[in-house]
């Protein structure tokens, strides 16, 4: 029984990933997708091989899935209220967790809607822990941080893709020369769009390995990066100005379009690196409990590597075979994006990431990433928007944690009969 418990929690694990790739890599390749840079098969390789290289390589810090989850682990410890059967009952509250946070994922994929796969996972997690411990187990001044983040992130990311639209359509778009305009100001976006990819990696990926590192040297790093980004970018550029052909504003949305390529792929890799948590962190903990007999409750479980993998190959199988939905909604179905507005987007993103993660603000970065595309679009008035889309995807958002928990609050009691 102990081995299927954990067998299960495996599959659960995979299941979950594979979703969270069908969801959430939209964040990375909506954008893309939707503005031409990329073919879909172009966002699949590209996704395959960024997302695996995160989550495989930068996913193997501690993660503790019962405090992220807002749960109290030491209710299902032998000294809690539930005695020998606490770690049993924790470990099937994980796998109810993972697979409702699963299925949910696949509803929400199978609509075209990107909700939050953080959200899915902690919102499974309060279903069982309610059921199973009751309402004072929760946390819920964590749970009003997420109610704050659906008003928070898309407003952050919205205004701040308005305004980068904005300047990019005064200062280049509608010059009298774009394409020179592009060569001297593009070298420049490149700098600030690989400065801010690099600080936003630091911040959300490398304070996990590296205890309190300086912010001199992180900023010098970055600072560093994002010239050398410049730089290159500005020897291309100047190299193929030359050839423009008859449409100039060909020529500049060209230029765009490869500066999507490159942020799609490090926004890719930093989601490999963080939210392959959501898939292998609840399996992780399965594991260490496994690994007591089922007689205790770990801390901190570290990810072992072929945790990680198993996350990494889950995410990449199923953006390849569903993912083609939510990137359709996020590049297609909101507001028509061209590179420009899909590489304003996107800059928004990150920066709207990385500034909320200075400021300890409750964000979701699927939702930030609509935000912005939502941002360009209304800078060409509201009659550029799909509302029905909008309204659909802010629903999606608001269902997004009662779903989960009620979901795995019914799985949870499931798992309980065959097991116990």
């Amino acid at each position: 029984m102990e081995h299927l418990i954990l067998i299960t929690a495996m599959l659960a694990g995979l299941y979950m990933a594979w979703n969270i790739g069908a969801n959430d890599v939209a964040n990375a390749m909506g954008t893309s997708v939707g503005s031409g840079a990329v073919t879909l098969r172009q966002a699949v390789l590209i996704a395959a091989v960024f997302e695996f290289s995160g989550a495989f390589i930068f996913g193997s810090h501690v993660t503790e899935t019962v405090r992220k989850g807002m749960l109290d682990p030491v209710a299902f410890s032998t000294a809690g209220p539930f005695g020998a059967q606490g770690p049993v009952l924790l470990a099937l509250g994980m796998t109810a967790a993972l697979l409702a946070a699963a299925i949910w994922l696949q509803l929400s994929t199978k609509l075209g809607l990107p909700v939050s796969t953080t959200h899915s996972i902690v919102g499974a997690v309060i279903g069982f822990g309610i059921l199973a411990v009751g309402m004072h187990a929760i946390r819920w001044g964590q749970i009003t941080e997420i109610i704050a983040s659906w008003f928070v992130s898309p407003l952050m990311g919205g205004a701040l893709a308005f305004g980068i639209f904005l300047g990019i359509r005064t200062l280049i778009l509608r010059n009298p020369d774009p394409v020179g305009a592009t060569v001297r100001i593009a070298p420049y976006l490149v700098m600030a769009v690989t400065t801010i990819l690099a600080l936003t990696f630091t911040q959300q990926v490398l304070h996990n390995l590296v205890r309190n590192p300086s912010p001199v040297w992180v900023g010098l790093g970055a600072l560093a990066f994002g010239g050398t980004g410049g730089l290159v970018t500005r020897g291309v550029i100047r190299m193929r100005a030359a050839d423009v052909g008859a449409d100039p504003y060909h020529y500049v949305e060209r230029v765009f379009g490869g500066l999507q390529v490159v942020t799609a792929a490090f926004v890719a890799f930093a989601h490999g690196a963080n939210d392959v948590a959501n898939a292998v962190g609840p399996l992780a903990a399965v594991v260490g409990i496994a690994k007591t007999g089922y007689t205790d409750v770990p801390n901190g479980v570290p990810l072992a590597r072929w945790i990680l993998a198993v996350g990494g190959i889950g995410i990449v199988v199923g953006l390849a075979m569903w993912g083609y939905k939510v990137i359709a909604t996020v590049g297609r179905h909101i507001t028509e994006i061209t590179p420009s507005r899909g590489f304003s987007a996107e800059f928004a993103t990150a920066c709207t990431v990385l500034l909320a993660s200075r400021l300890g603000l409750p964000v979701s970065t699927t939702h930030i990433l609509v935000g912005a595309v939502v941002g360009v679009g209304i800078a060409h008035g509201l009659g550029a928007l799909n509302l029905r889309t909008v309204a659909r995807i802010a629903g999606s958002w608001i269902a997004t944690l009662p779903a989960a928990a009620v979901i795995s609050a019914v799985l949870f009691v499931g798992l309980k009969a065959i097991f116990i």
